[in-house]
């Protein structure tokens, strides 16, 4: 019978296995059959020795990296700073009774309310001096810090200076943590930079990058520029912050991030802050002089480009500022200098351009002796200045003849922060020569001959040599003109 021997398979394999072929469920197999079945078992199947291992502590492992160290020791000294100004207001349509009537209008001007937050850095823990922007506190009614340990304190408004956007103010307070200045110039590009400050108010708010440029120009809207550049975050109410190394020293005021679709859109990584030595030569100034008083040595200049350097026989590697024009009388002249001269450094600080002199001659004390190393060809010379201090206003009879009775004077910062460049009109003489070409007090001159003119520096540069013809582009009011001068 040939199916016997299936069958015979089916029940061996049912009772050696344990299970009933109907169900496939377990069997219990005797003990005595499973320690003989394990001990017949071929020595190579038995199942490979396992060590159980105890995971290393956290404090067994390495030191992770961190900035908190040494923020422990900066986040103190940066504050909040909240400001009040109360502005008043008065309808053009007020000043008609019958439309007070009407409308229910009150008589008088209208106190209008408005706030505005910030930053700030305590730089002298002693006398309780902080410093901030310029356009932090500008027309504020009323100062208040924040301190990092939560008390807010009334400051006084000490000094500010609108051309580099620095403040400085004080507040009588005890114990207060200060930050040490670092040397800004010795920063590069790629060096790690932390921002600390308050954007839009959250609180104190800690960013990091690098930094992506120094010696940055062309801001639109601001004065002497010589910013450094990060991309450590940077937004509204960052401005009057910290930027700092990494050992915590103070290397810059946050003062400005770019963003051409407006804050909204976010950060770019395109913030600025003012450099700590020039905050800090600000400062000194206000301290000693209550106001920035900016040398000048009396000079026009243009940069010193490559195409420049071969026509004046240097080599391509060299920089500096192509003087082009030396006034009569001037720090200028009488320290020597020449058209054509290149300055490469003043008081062993290189100059790159003609912005980098303009800056280091406006902040440089008045009435001191400056060195500044020059190029005249193949001559290295070594030339002594005494600056004076810039005009804030000047005749045009000393710019151009034909400006003849008119005093020229620069632009007011309010037209600055709004993106205005120019020259204000400030007064003309009845029946001077301005006066019959047409120029008229509160005219604002923003170009020559098709030529931009940001400040009154310009002017004088694009005046340096009198053109024959000479057609001024003007606003007045809401109209815009050209006016020809004769």
């Amino acid at each position: 019978m040939r199916p016997l021997p299936f069958f015979a398979c089916l029940l061996a394999t049912a009772i050696g296995g344990g299970l009933i072929a109907r169900g496939l469920a377990p069997v219990p197999v005797p003990a005595v059959q499973a320690q003989a079945a394990v001990a017949a078992a071929p020595a190579a199947a038995a199942p490979p020795a396992v060590t159980a291992q105890t995971p290393r502590t956290v404090a067994a492992l390495p030191a992770l990296p961190s900035l908190a160290p040494m923020l422990e020791s900066v986040t103190p000294a940066v504050v909040n700073i909240y400001t009040r100004q109360v502005v008043e207001v008065q309808s053009p349509l007020a000043a008609d009774p019958f439309f007070r009537r009407f409308f229910g209008m009150p008589e008088g001007p209208q106190r209008r309310e408005s706030q505005s937050l910030g930053s700030g850095v305590i730089v002298d823990a002693q006398r309780g001096y902080v410093l901030t922007n310029h356009h932090v506190v500008d027309n504020a009614t009323e100062v208040s810090v924040q301190l990092h340990d939560g008390r807010t304190v009334e400051a006084e408004f000490i000094g500010s200076d609108p051309g580099t956007d620095v403040a400085l103010i004080r507040i009588p307070a005890e114990g207060l943590t200060a930050l040490s200045l670092a040397n800004s110039q010795g920063l590069r590009v790629g060096d790690f930079v932390v921002a600390v400050g308050n954007p839009f108010g959250l609180g104190q708010t800690v960013t990091s990058g690098i930094v992506s440029a120094v010696g940055r120009s062309g801001l639109t809207g601001l004065g002497f520029q010589d910013f450094i550049q990060t991309d450590a975050s940077i937004n509204p109410g960052n401005s009057g912050g910290a930027l700092v190394n990494l050992r915590g020293e103070l290397v810059g005021i946050n003062t400005a991030s770019f963003n051409p679709r407006g804050s909204a859109a976010g950060n770019i990584g395109l913030g600025f802050a003012i450099p700590a030595n020039l905050a800090h030569e600000i400062m000194r100034q206000l301290l000693v002089y209550g106001e920035v008083k900016r040398g000048s040595l009396g000079i026009e200049l243009v940069d010193l480009t490559p195409r420049f350097a071969q026509e004046l026989g240097l080599d391509e590697a060299v920089r500096g500022a192509i003087v082009t024009r030396v006034y009569r009388n001037a720090p200028g002249e009488a320290a020597g200098l020449r058209p054509g001269d290149v300055v490469t450094a003043i008081n062993g600080q290189r100059i790159d351009g003609a912005q980098a002199l303009r800056n280091a001659e406006g902040l440089l004390p008045v009435n001191q002796a400056a060195a500044l190393d020059v190029r005249r060809g193949a001559q290295s010379l070594r030339l002594a200045a005494t600056l004076r201090e810039q005009p804030k206003q000047l005749p045009g009879a000393d710019i151009d003849a034909r400006l003849g009775g008119a005093t020229l004077g620069e632009l007011a910062e309010k037209f600055r922060r709004a993106g205005l460049a120019g020259v204000s009109v400030v007064n003309v003489a009845a029946d001077s020569r301005a006066g019959q070409n047409g120029l008229m007090p509160g005219d604002r001159i923003y170009g020559v001959n098709g030529r931009r003119v940001d400040d009154l520096a310009a002017l004088r540069s694009a005046l340096a040599q009198p053109p024959q013809r000479l057609v001024l582009r003007v606003q007045r009011g809401a109209q815009q003109g050209d006016i020809e001068l004769r």
